[in-house]
């Protein structure tokens, strides 16, 4: 978890992702298109990439079946995946978080 938590506070906003997950391309889209330049990482691509997916979906209360990616920090703190950022955007809340991190100037 050290590596993960070292990757989530290099930037303002950090995604962990897999390549093959359509809700990770989702949430990476709707932050584009907010105006965040949050760091992604693959962790398909990652040599340690495996074992800090299960890290992150034990954190995340995943259960055997259940996507656990994307993976979305703010402010160093975790988010949640797909649904939290989702539920947070659509009542209004992601944006005064993006903002009060650091993420957004406007």
């Amino acid at each position: 978890m050290d590596r993960v938590m070292m990757l989530a506070s290099e930037r303002a906003v950090v995604i962990f992702t897999t390549s093959n997950c359509s809700m990770c391309d989702v949430v990476t889209s709707l932050l584009r298109n907010l105006g965040v330049n949050g760091s992604v990482h693959d962790l398909d691509r990652d040599p340690r990439g495996r074992e800090m997916e299960r890290e992150l979906s034990r954190r995340l209360g995943g259960r055997r079946g259940t996507p656990t990616m994307p993976a979305v920090f703010v402010g160093g703190n975790l988010v949640g995946g797909t649904s939290r950022v989702m539920e947070l955007h659509l009542a209004g809340e992601l944006v005064p978080m993006l903002r009060s991190a650091g993420a957004l100037w406007l």
